[in-house]
């Protein structure tokens, strides 16, 4: 009968690296050595973009010419570039943007596609006089196109100029005239007052161009500048935001007004005017009735007299004496007596025929009346204003009630002197209480993962996480593994059959099954294994020497 002994038995733990390697089988070593591999490509990887710089814009927007005259000087520089957008924009490492600007700009780069009157500076010898005065128009056009795009809200621009031939007859003369055409950046408008300033920058640069001659339109075709026929037809925005600059005035005045009676955001107010931009001038004359001659003022007095003489035939004795002419007369100033008549003359023979005009005007009372309307001013206010209930606590609840009629009307007072409420001006005011609908704040419905915020640190945090987890998976995954060796073998049961231990090497041990419950009366029977088991053990104790080179040949690696 053979008696085999179940002995557990573990393998050495090696002391060192060498003996672990050593002990490794090909397929670990090779899983090894990728694991390595892969853990030193990950160091490699993220130490190079860890140092990557980061790039910045240098310049955008430039021509083909700029941009390959750029690209050359910085690689004479030795300055590293990328590009973008289609090559329309130049990137350089941030630290070295400003550095590398100032070093172009001594250089005179970027010189940008328009051209001024830096064209003057390359006229060659023999160029005829039409060239010249043709250069000269080209960079008046340069110059005034980088006077319009220095405006922040141009993009670009570009002018024509329509210089005609001067000649020496006055009359035959032609005028200048011009066009500018603007690209705005996205959002951006021209306002009356900037499209007035564009008109007369290039009015001003050109002799004897008028205003009215310079057109002015956008990339889409519409023409910005109006010309003097319909000066009055199109609405102007200059207006419109006159009307809105009242209305928001008026509103935060009823609100600042109101707000400290009611609390804040209890009170909502629309105002809505009516504002006159027309312009009249009326003349009016008035004429007074006839005054009395007393109180009249005398224009003017003619006075008209005249004499003449009388047509009488001779009378008296003819000689020397009734020939001469009559003696002076000798009657009073007030001719209350006649004078005397003379020697041979009858009475009234020497009187003359007399005539007397006389012609007064008198100044007419005359009243003229010049009248003219201004512009922007205020016909007629609307204004429309919304209350919320009052709120209260009645035993801890918050409670809202309407505001009485005496609390309404004097509200209503109140907006009616902050707006200068006028009746005659058919002004109307409206204020209206009511409870206000609260509504609920709706719930961000973007998820956390699309937020940009959120994208954003991902975007930051990917490459170190990435590689950290790469590295742990190549680590857990391959290396750790592949150094832990092979798995320990399992306990082997050592048979003893006839004096000498035979180890049983199975890959799956049978293991003893443990007795089943036995009755306390009923005997209990050793197993087979138990038998076996103690069958081992009195031969150890018999022969310890050959039990223990048994053992010892085990560990050695020898054949049983």
């Amino acid at each position: 009968m053979s008696a085999v002994a179940e002995v557990p038995v573990n393998p050495p733990a090696s002391s060192n690296w060498l003996q672990r390697l050593s002990a490794l089988d090909r397929g670990q070593r090779l899983r090894l050595g990728v694991g390595a591999a892969l853990l030193v490509a990950a160091a490699i990887a993220a130490v190079v973009l860890g140092r990557q710089p980061d790039y910045r814009v240098l310049f955008a927007n430039l021509s083909d010419k700029d941009g390959g005259a750029i690209v050359a000087q910085l690689s004479q520089m030795n300055v590293p570039y990328k590009h973008a957008d289609g090559g329309g924009a130049i990137l350089i490492p941030s630290e070295r943007v400003h550095d590398v600007r100032l070093r172009l700009a001594t250089q005179g780069l970027p010189k940008g596609s328009v051209a001024g009157f830096e064209l003057m500076e390359s006229n060659r010898f023999g160029i005829t006089q039409f060239q010249e005065r043709l250069n000269f128009q080209r960079g008046l056009e340069g110059e005034l196109t980088r006077s319009i795009q220095a405006l922040s809200s141009v993009q670009g621009a570009r002018v024509h100029l329509a210089l005609p031939n001067q000649n020496g007859f006055f009359r035959e003369q032609q005028k200048p005239s011009a066009s500018v055409l603007v690209s705005l950046h996205p959002g951006r408008i021209l306002d009356r007052t900037q499209l007035a300033g564009i008109v007369h920058l290039v009015a001003s640069s050109v002799p004897e161009l008028a205003p009215s001659a310079v057109s002015v339109l956008d990339d889409s075709g519409k023409l910005l500048s109006q010309s003097p026929d319909a000066a009055g037809a199109a609405v102007d925005a200059q207006q419109l935001m006159y009307v809105q600059q009242i209305e928001q005035q008026l509103t935060r005045r009823i609100t600042d007004i109101l707000e400290p009676v009611v609390g804040r955001n209890n009170v909502k107010a629309q105002v809505s005017a009516e504002v006159d931009f027309s312009q009249t001038e009326s003349t009016s004359e008035q004429f007074r009735p006839n005054q009395t001659p007393d109180s009249s003022v005398v224009r003017s007095q003619q006075v008209l007299e005249s004499r003449g003489a009388a047509n009488k035939n001779a009378t008296g004795v003819p000689g020397a004496v009734s020939n001469q002419p009559p003696a002076p007369s000798a009657a009073p100033v007030n001719g209350a007596n006649p004078p005397p008549a003379a020697a041979g003359q009858q009475p009234g023979a020497d009187e003359t025929p007399s005539k007397k005009e006389s012609t007064t005007n008198y100044e007419v009372d005359k009243t003229v009346r010049v009248t003219r309307g201004g512009s922007g001013a205020v016909k007629r206010l609307t204004a429309a204003v919304v209350v919320n209930y009052q709120s209260t606590e009645d035993n801890g609840k918050v409670v809202t009630k309407a505001l009485t009629p005496e609390q309404l009307e004097q509200m209503t007072a109140l907006v009616r002197e902050t707006i200068g409420f006028n009746k005659d001006r058919g002004d109307s005011v409206n204020l209206m209480n009511t409870p206000f609908q609260i509504d609920a704040t709706p719930a961000n419905d973007v998820p956390i993962w699309r937020q940009p915020e959120v994208l954003d640190w991902a975007k930051t945090l990917a490459w170190p996480v990435g590689m950290l987890l790469f590295g742990a998976l190549v680590l857990m995954g391959l290396v750790r593994p592949a150094l832990k060796g092979p798995p320990p073998p399992e306990p082997s049961l050592l048979p003893v059959a006839g004096g000498q231990l035979d180890a049983l090497e199975a890959e799956m041990p049978d293991r003893p099954a443990l007795p089943s419950p036995a009755k306390k009366d009923a005997p209990q029977e050793p197993s087979p294994e138990q038998l076996r088991l103690e069958e081992a053990r009195v031969l150890a104790m018999e022969n310890p020497l050959a039990v223990a080179n048994i053992l010892k040949g085990w560990v050695n690696g020898d054949a049983a």
